[in-house]
């Protein structure tokens, strides 16, 4: 089992990537993989996601992982360790050594022969991340909440679809947890509530201004990489916590970093209810918060489906014939013949997928969009963007969402975008 880098290549691409710097990778020639070949992968981020993607895609035969990047030594290290120990077993040579390793993405994004990335950094560098990928000329997967605003996340479809590649968002609902959530879209498409009146959609609040104290660097951790676009303030470990940890960081509920925990499940919930709607590549168009609080805020649609952000976790349904409730685990109506009674063999149903990885790989050899593609992603990110906005600003917002503006708001529109920390404006 060949790791495909030779030494003296890693250290050749290593220096080049290093050399020219964050803002001018540009497209490579990109190798079509064959059907039966395998693929290999980089893996950007083994903080807490990362390490479960790793044992997910050591998994899966025709997937090679060659690379790890990331900016805590510790948990490059670790994933090196676990990835080769693998290899070696599977082979039954008792050792094994073909997995780099990379404090800065892009010296793995440099390497010879790699064909495709996983992305599970924090929020704020899944855009950053995955444009130069793309550039580089690498099928990518990436983490959920997809984008940290709404305008680089079409500058980064853009982006993918410039460059060709094939994109995965981490929104694995629509292909896991028991196809309970494909199943109540299937419902709510084919009509078995009747016309949609209201969704409910309960997920957490959104960020603060973050405001934690500075504390020392701990060894072996790039804070610098760490903070990326973000603006600089001192380290502290709730934001990057010391080598290898088992929960997941609190960086999630502050502004500069994440969208919030509405953001962080918003962005598997809020994207059921966009995949229920019909709506992948579009939108609300008005955004009205409550005067106070944290939940309540309501989206209208130009169909005038009203989507609320609050109530049980996961998504409800409510439509003129009845109501359907789906969360991992659960899917209930009222009346409950409505999903105990199967789909017509010849109802229209939404694309069936058994495990959301597995889609990603057979979508890079069939060069074919996977289930949720670039622009799903981005358009259920956005959801959750604009209703923190709504949140910030507390009035009632018109949006167009296919000019992705305010109609008339310089403010809000102001909001878009953020000004990247030199030199990460890509």
């Amino acid at each position: 089992m060949s790791a495909r880098v030779s030494r003296r290549r890693f250290l050749k691409t290593a220096a080049a990537a290093t050399a020219v710097g964050p803002t001018i990778l540009t497209a490579l020639p990109k190798a079509r993989a064959a059907a039966n070949e395998r693929l290999t992968i980089g893996m950007i981020g083994v903080g807490t996601m990362g390490p479960g993607h790793v044992g997910r895609f050591l998994g899966y035969g025709d997937v090679q992982i060659i690379a790890v990047s990331d900016v805590v030594a510790e948990r490059r290290e670790h994933s090196r360790k676990n990835i080769e120990d693998h290899y070696a077993k599977q082979s039954g040579q008792g050792t094994y050594r073909g997995c780099s390793v990379h404090n800065d993405f892009r010296e793995l994004l440099a390497l010879d022969g790699l064909d495709a990335v996983v992305i599970a950094t924090p929020d704020h560098w899944h855009v950053p991340n995955a444009i130069l990928a793309a550039r580089a000329g690498k099928d990518i997967y990436c983490e959920k909440p997809l984008t940290l605003t709404i305008g680089e996340g079409r500058h980064l479809v853009d982006e993918v679809r410039k460059h060709n590649v094939v994109f995965q968002t981490g929104s694995q609902q629509r292909s896991e947890f028991g196809h309970l959530f494909e199943q109540a879209v299937n419902l709510v498409r084919n009509g078995k509530i009747g016309r949609v009146k209201t969704v409910r959609v309960g997920v957490g609040a959104s960020p603060v201004p973050c405001d934690l104290p500075e504390e020392q660097v701990p060894e072996g951790t790039d804070w610098d990489l760490w903070l990326g676009q973000a603006p600089w303030r001192g380290y502290n470990e709730i934001l990057c916590p010391k080598g290898v940890h088992q929960h997941f960081p609190a960086f999630r509920n502050y502004r500069e970093y994440a969208g919030g925990g509405l953001a962080d499940m918003g962005a598997h919930h809020f994207d059921i209810a966009q995949w229920a709607l019909d709506m992948d590549d579009s939108g609300p168009v008005k955004i009205e918060p409550p005067a106070e609080g944290d939940s309540g805020l309501k989206f209208t649609y130009a169909s005038g489906v009203e989507m609320f952000h609050g109530g049980p976790s996961g998504c409800t349904f409510e439509g003129e014939l009845g109501t359907i409730y789906v969360d991992r685990g659960k899917l209930e109506s009222t009346p409950e013949s409505i999903v105990k009674t199967p789909l017509e063999e010849n109802a229209p149903r939404v694309t069936h997928s058994t495990d959301h990885g597995r889609n990603w790989l057979d979508a890079i050899k069939s060069r074919q969009k996977p289930i949720c593609d670039v622009e799903v992603g981005h358009r259920s990110a956005s959801i959750c963007h604009l209703a923190n906005l709504g949140y910030q600003l507390r009035r009632t917002l018109t949006w167009d969402p296919a000019a992705e503006r305010f109609a008339g708001d310089d403010e809000a529109n102001a909001l878009l975008n953020r000004e990247a920390r030199s030199p990460w404006k890509v």
